[in-house]
């Protein structure tokens, strides 16, 4: 009985932690993004495979032009595969093109490592609700259980 009694009282905290959480981390994504979302340009690009110098291995590559000027931008995603000629979605910011990222929920929006270190994150903050709300001082316990709603009138008259 006494588990369910602390499981109804720990849901509106647990929807508070929940807001707080989506909140946060919704901004975080929004302003952390490189290149940056707000100032950076989206372009088309074309994806082509080519023997990666350091592994010996065909990568995928983004290939797109600026102002006369070609571009090559390894695009290496995980889930992600790709097929030759393929026209993907770059963003980049105009005083580095050669830092462009491909334009995708995941990769760019939101990586692997920040979900693991978001749900770590929103646990941790979860369990310092609970304990800080589990363990209360004696004058604040005796006043909760002193506490009386105060009887209020229907109308003010």
């Amino acid at each position: 009985m006494t588990f369910f009694i602390n499981l109804t009282l720990l849901l509106p905290m647990f929807k508070s932690v929940l807001t707080l959480y989506i909140v946060i981390f919704g901004l975080y994504i929004l302003f952390t993004r490189q290149p940056d979302f707000f100032d950076g340009e989206k372009t088309p690009a074309t994806v082509h495979f080519l023997v990666d110098s350091s592994s010996k291995e065909l990568q995928p590559f983004a290939f797109f032009s600026l102002s006369k000027k070609q571009y090559k931008i390894p695009i290496q995603q995980t889930f992600t595969r790709f097929t030759e000629n393929e026209t993907v979605q770059l963003i980049y910011e105009t005083e580095h093109p050669q830092k462009a990222k491909l334009y995708t929920f995941y990769g760019y929006w939101i990586t692997w490592q920040e979900i693991i270190a978001s749900i770590v994150l929103c646990f941790i903050l979860f369990q310092i609700a609970v304990g800080i709300t589990n363990n209360p001082s004696p004058e604040s316990l005796q006043e909760q259980l002193n506490y009386s709603p105060e009887k209020k009138r229907k109308y003010n008259g």
